[in-house]
């Protein structure tokens, strides 16, 4: 097994001008990760997503559990993360895939730049952005620890959304790493 360190607050600071410099418009998807089961993940080059099941081959639809009557909540459907916070704190391009998102994007994810109700063209398909937040969890902790949670949970951290965004699909279609993700407006 690989070894690996957390970041500290220092390093973790160091690195934050590099992610401010994300694209606020045609940045790139850089990875797509199929979650089919709780704690597995499959990186793949390409993908589907569907308006009913999100990513094709994702576990979100079956894990259900969002809505009160135990159902998968469609506004958490697709969870999108920033590829230079996830290179930050991962520390190591292998481990990008244990923040456990599906979609990592070289784009600016700031409520001011992709607010609730914007819609992003990726590939064939487009996405809208939704209202529930995204927020560094005890999972997250456990694999990039205490300072990269404290990070993206910082008033920066949230007001730039560096946990992610939620999004659910409302249009149907492909997509592969390389693909521009385009604001619609």
């Amino acid at each position: 097994m690989a070894s690996f360190r957390y970041l500290t607050a220092d390093e973790l600071e160091q690195g934050l001008a590099h992610v401010l410099q994300s694209p606020e418009n045609n940045g790139s998807l850089e990875l797509i990760i199929k979650r089919p089961e709780v704690d597995q993940r499959v990186s793949v080059t390409e993908g589907r997503l569907e308006i009913e099941h999100g990513l094709v081959g994702d576990s979100w639809r079956s894990r259900g559990g969002d809505m009160t009557d135990g159902s998968a909540d469609p506004d958490v459907q697709i969870t999108i993360m920033n590829s230079r916070v996830a290179a930050l704190v991962a520390d190591d391009d292998s481990r990008w895939e244990l923040a456990g998102d599906q979609l990592y994007l070289d784009l600016d994810l700031s409520g001011a730049n992709l607010p609730p109700g914007t819609k992003l063209a990726i590939g064939d398909a487009i996405i809208e952005v939704t209202e529930p937040p995204h927020t560094g969890c005890r999972k997250f902790a456990d694999r990039f620890g205490k300072d990269a949670t404290v990070f993206v949970n910082s008033g920066l951290g949230r007001k730039r959304n560096f946990r992610g965004i939620n999004a659910r699909g409302v249009q149907a279609g492909d997509i592969k790493v390389g693909d521009v993700a385009q604001k619609l407006i």
